[in-house]
């Protein structure tokens, strides 16, 4: 398979007591949908769909354990992905889960922490920290942020889903609905319907504790905003809402190399759709994103290492005997091009032994 045949390789996006729901008043300003940006914006809030069919693909062929991942694809959207694809939702996922875990894990001085996930579409993520049995989802507080035509479907698939219903409920207590049916809020979980580009000027998220250790999470989110309006969004919690003696990281999964042969068919495919990648050619190299780690204020520490070099480095070999095991991959120039065309990059505050500290064993990735 020549690479004017890869699939549209953004597939690889990103996948307390008994409570009760109820409504709550209120809205949250910056819908989007309302604005000037219009069909972008709604070819961006597609993109959630090939997200979670990814995830399901994933999931049903057994390269990752995720019981929620049924319930938040919408009905009739289960197809097979290509096994690179799958190999790449495996690998993005599982290292995500891997620095998210080492952040709540990390120094029993500070057991609770806050994680904020930037257009988080329908992720599931938080519904498996809450189901986890080895983590006290008391200790967490954990926010998404996303136009509200994603919130919006989120809340309506997380109604139909009894499972999630339950975990909520018996880990979060009660859980209020706005009237608009865009927003959820409970001790645990908030779902924010808001234009991330409207974030530096709207009110403080609500139950969002600026004291708290936090963690923020970028899944091919602020790729699609101009680098001044990305930079824009992480300063304003590195800067405005969380104080400098506040332990914050981030963590990044996009796209990178886009001058190659590979890499100019990768932005083709994109644009057929519509998709401007738009901090790509700003954030081209590993490099590149950890001097941007650096120059948002994450100067304790930045990491970057592609998906291939990952795979290598990271996933032990019985691992990925297994993995290997799930399906016939043949095209391993074809998975290698792939994987060294997708990064994660995570930087970090924090003062020396602090949450973040666990994290620097990982840096110093090959350009």
């Amino acid at each position: 398979m020549s690479a004017s045949h890869i699939p549209n390789l953004n597939t690889l996006r990103r996948g307390g007591g008994r409570g009760r729901f109820r409504s709550r008043g209120g809205g949250q300003p910056g819908d989007a949908g309302h604005g000037s940006h219009g069909a972008k914006d709604r070819v961006v809030q597609g993109t959630d769909n090939d997200a979670s069919v990814s995830r399901l693909s994933a999931v049903n062929l057994g390269y990752l354990d995720d019981v929620f991942a049924p319930a938040l694809t919408p009905p009739g959207m289960e197809v097979r992905r290509l096994p690179i694809i799958n190999r790449g939702t495996y690998v993005r996922t599982t290292t995500i889960d891997h620095l998210v875990t080492r952040f709540l894990s990390a120094h029993p001085s500070y057991p609770k922490k806050q994680i904020i996930s930037l257009g988080a579409g329908t992720d599931t993520r938080i519904f498996r920290l809450l189901s986890s049995p080895t983590y006290d989802a008391s200790n967490l507080v954990y926010h998404e942020i996303d136009f509200s035509v994603n919130t919006s479907a989120k809340i309506k698939l997380i109604r139909a889903a009894p499972l999630i219903q339950r975990v909520l409920s018996s880990s979060s207590g009660d859980v209020e609905i706005s009237p608009t049916n865009d927003a959820l809020h409970s001790p645990s979980y908030h779902l924010h319907p808001l234009d991330l580009r409207s974030l530096p000027t709207s009110p403080v998220l609500p139950g969002l504790d600026p004291t708290l250790p936090t963690l923020l999470l970028s899944e091919c989110c602020l790729v699609y905003l101009t680098p001044g309006e990305a930079s824009s969004v992480v300063r304003h919690f590195t800067e405005t809402i969380f104080p400098a003696t506040t332990p914050v990281g981030l963590v990044l999964y996009e796209p990178i190399r886009p001058d190659d042969a590979f890499g100019r068919t990768m932005v083709a495919n994109l644009a057929t759709r519509g998709i401007q990648l738009q901090t790509l050619q700003e954030y081209a190299s590993l490099e590149a994103q950890r001097r941007r780690l650096r120059e948002l204020g994450l100067d304790r520490g930045q990491a970057a290492a592609d998906v291939d070099f990952i795979w290598d480095r990271w996933v032990n070999e019985r691992e990925k005997e297994r993995v290997a095991g799930l399906e016939m991959l043949d095209e391993m120039e074809e998975w290698r091009l792939l994987a060294r065309h997708y990064c994660v990059a995570w930087g970090w505050r924090d003062t020396p032994g602090g949450v973040f500290e666990g994290w620097r064993e990982m840096e110093g990735q090959e350009e």
